[in-house]
């Protein structure tokens, strides 16, 4: 196969990110290999075996770490796929995380593989209250939360899959880290409220206690892993640290990133928040 007839590894391909990043590469004419365990070939970040064959014959590979890169063990399994993509692909593009320890330290594994890397380093996606955490929630009409006042730049994944999909297509990106953010901060409560405002809804925000929150999360079944790596957000990564605008968007794409608003009335007018139907 030549350079051009290679095709990109999307891992993650059905995920909220990858999904689009693989759609943008395939309007561009690239041929693209899905990275998941229901793919041919499959790929399984808990099957090391998959990994040769899920990167044989690619030329460049975009990596999104289930369930998410703060997660202990993220580091160890990025840096042993990095190691093992350098075997045929050069081009790393990574999405990592803002203000989170973990996300970090892989990122540096990246960084120190050898690769032609670029990582695309994101804020609370503003998806996670259409295709993520919070949805139901929001569909139910009340979210409850452990956050604080403390504002976030929430990004909007379209933002991040036009970076991502920007740097696996064409040349100039290696090197690169992309922080991306929204044009302006909103707390939780203020997103909550433009969300409200785009369904022409009522929709409650109410914040609880970090410790009253896990327990809820574990009582609705959620795994031990995954309400630790939400007590990590909510506990320490939202404290501010992330409280800061970046012109990530501006660098790589040449324009503004996409407003909260602008996500809002989108999902609100595919119908994504439709009020449960009422049983009398």
């Amino acid at each position: 196969m030549t350079h051009h007839t290679k095709p990109v590894l999307v891992i993650g391909g059905t995920g909220k990110t990858g999904r689009r990043v693989a759609a943008r590469l395939e309007e561009r004419g690239i041929p693209t290999r899905i990275g998941s365990r229901s793919a041919d070939p499959p790929f399984d970040w808990d099957d090391r075996d998959t990994w040769a064959g899920a990167l044989e014959g690619a030329r460049a590979a975009y990596i999104s770490y289930y369930p998410d890169i703060a997660i202990p063990g993220a580091v160890e399994a990025v840096s042993a796929l990095a190691a093992t993509a350098l075997e045929g692909v050069r081009r790393l593009v990574l999405l990592s995380g803002r203000g989170e320890e973990e996300a970090q330290r892989a990122e540096r594994a990246v960084r120190e593989s050898g690769a032609d890397w670029t990582i695309v380093r994101c804020s609370w996606f503003s998806q996670n209250f259409s295709e993520g955490f919070f949805a139901d929630q929001v569909e139910a009409g009340e979210i409850v939360l452990p956050a604080t006042y403390v504002p976030e730049p929430f990004i909007d994944v379209e933002d991040i899959a036009d970076v991502a999909a920007l740097a696996l297509a064409e040349d100039g990106h290696e090197g690169q880290v992309y922080e991306l953010t929204g044009p302006r901060m909103l707390t939780f409560e203020q997103a909550v409220g433009e969300i409200a405002a785009a369904t022409g809804r009522e929709i409650r925000y109410a914040p609880v206690a970090l410790e009253e929150y896990a327990a809820g999360a574990r009582e609705q079944g959620e795994p031990e892993d995954i309400v630790e790596f939400l007590t990590y957000l909510f506990g320490e990564v939202l404290d501010g640290r992330n409280a800061v605008l970046t012109d990530g968007v501006q660098r790589a794409l040449g324009r503004e990133p996409r407003d909260f608003s602008e996500f809002a009335r989108e999902a609100a007018a595919a119908g994504v928040w439709n009020e449960p139907a009422r049983v009398d």
